[in-house]
């Protein structure tokens, strides 16, 4: 047994160690990467979550003239802190040879690389002054806690979990699925053994957190710029899909004459003579669904924020924070009014982007990896049924679960916003590979192939 321990922290040692030059071989090749998206997380933006934002004055605090290096640095040291202890875990877990958990490992890696040499961002997410590289390590532990918690059963690791899912949220606000997630997982596992008293404290533990969520953005904004406030803007990126589905006749939802109707009828005469209406999509859901995604952001910009603010500067006297609160509010209260008229062109356009979403979330966007795409996700759903119904085997199929569950919730939940770009996506690629490989080594574990590789 104490050999078998010896051995253990030995190879997590090496694992470390490797990963630790492979992130710093990557920083001192590709150094530090600064985007547009980076000046809002280094000057502590309203509409920003606030943990990147802190961690990065944290290391200028520390650090001074050269803190970008050293806190790229920090998130590949906790890169490699993640992934080595998702990989011994799964290796105790599963009892999987050495050749099998440096294939976990390589999993985890790939999407590191697929985002520097396959997606449209061209870009190393660990060198890079954005908040998917601290969120992609603090995921990394959450889901190492969160499947020790399912499999393990202590309070502690439950504990564990969901402070990463808070830390997590503070990070990205459609991470906010981390903590429903850990709920849901928790409150299954509870039910399964009978221990419905839990339930109760399940859903405390989640109301707790989201208000201390709220509290904490609220804290740090009004320290950061004297107003209580929560971040602004969400509701203005929901509103562009929404004014994306509208038609001209929507416009009757407001009252005739009022200030709402007004921005509608400035929103979408701009948004027609730019070509920024579900109506010049195109024919085919290819076409449709690329169609929002390139113009998502312009119709966002360059027509619908524009107007908001030069509206709300123009009355005077209001500063950027209380202009963007504003917005914000007018957005919420035109979302009500027009979500109703235009549901059925803006689910169908919200299917589109899950479509996307799902896809982007194993693999990338093109017409023969679509199907690809599918095919894997049936897959998977038919092994993980196969073992939990058939062979009564869950330990693979927990992990495929939990992978299957928040892609689902981040998909749903980054649509209903914004377009699912690969970066937005990439948090769940890892863990549905390997959930996918253990499926198949349990399915096959007693098979020639796997003699031979023993």
């Amino acid at each position: 047994m104490g050999d078998n321990v010896g051995r253990n922290k030995k190879r997590a040692l090496y694992l470390f160690t490797g990963l630790l030059i492979f992130f710093g071989g990557l920083l001192a090749v590709g150094g530090v990467g600064v985007y547009n998206d980076s000046e809002q997380y280094i000057t502590m933006h309203i509409h920003r979550e606030p943990l990147y934002p802190l961690y990065l004055a944290a290391f200028r605090a520390v650090c001074g003239e050269g803190y970008l290096t050293a806190a790229m640095a920090g998130q590949g040291i906790l890169t490699a802190v993640g992934i080595t202890a998702l990989a011994e875990y799964l290796a105790r877990r599963f009892g999987l040879r050495l050749w099998e958990e440096l294939l976990v490992v390589a999993l985890q890696l790939l999407p590191h690389l697929i985002t520097r040499y396959v997606s449209a961002l061209k870009i190393f997410l660990e060198n890079s002054v954005m908040s998917e590289g601290l969120c992609i390590p603090l995921f990394t532990i959450f889901v190492y806690f969160l499947l020790r918690m399912l499999f393990e059963g202590k309070g502690r690791d439950a504990v564990f979990a969901l402070l990463f899912a808070y830390l997590l949220s503070m990070t990205r606000g459609q991470m906010m699925t981390t903590i429903l997630l850990w709920a849901l997982l928790l409150g299954i596992r509870v039910i399964l053994r009978k221990k419905y008293r839990m339930l109760f404290m399940c859903a405390s533990a989640v109301i707790l957190v989201f208000l201390l969520r709220d509290l904490t953005v609220h804290v740090y904004n009004y320290g950061v710029t004297g107003y209580f406030m929560g971040n602004t803007y969400g509701q203005v990126n929901t509103l562009t899909n929404v004014m994306y589905a509208c038609d001209e006749e929507d416009r009757e939802v407001f009252e005739e004459g009022d200030l709402e109707q007004a921005f509608f009828d400035s929103f979408y005469r701009k948004a027609m003579e730019q070509r920024l209406n579900h109506a010049y999509a195109g024919d085919s859901i290819d076409e449709r669904a690329s169609y929002l995604e390139e113009n998502h952001d312009v119709l966002k910009f360059q027509i619908l924020e524009a107007e908001l603010s030069a509206y709300y500067f123009g009355l005077g006297e209001v500063d950027y924070y209380e202009q963007s609160s504003m917005s914000d509010e007018m957005a919420g209260k035109m979302i009500k009014k027009l979500l109703p008229a235009c549901f059925g062109q803006w689910l169908y356009d919200y299917i589109l982007l899950c479509r996307n979403g799902f896809v982007r979330s194993i693999a990338v966007v093109h017409p023969l990896i679509n199907f690809a795409a599918l095919f894997l996700y049936l897959l998977a759903v038919c092994l993980l049924l196969w073992q939990m119904l058939v062979k009564k085997r869950f330990q693979a199929a927990v992990v495929m679960g939990t992978a299957l569950l928040f892609i689902a919730a981040n998909v749903c939940a980054t649509s209903i916003t914004i377009m699912c770009l690969s970066r937005y996506m990439i948090y769940g690629f890892s863990l549905f590979y390997i959930a996918l490989y253990l499926l198949i080594r349990e399915v096959c574990e007693n098979k020639l192939l796997w003699k031979i590789c023993d």
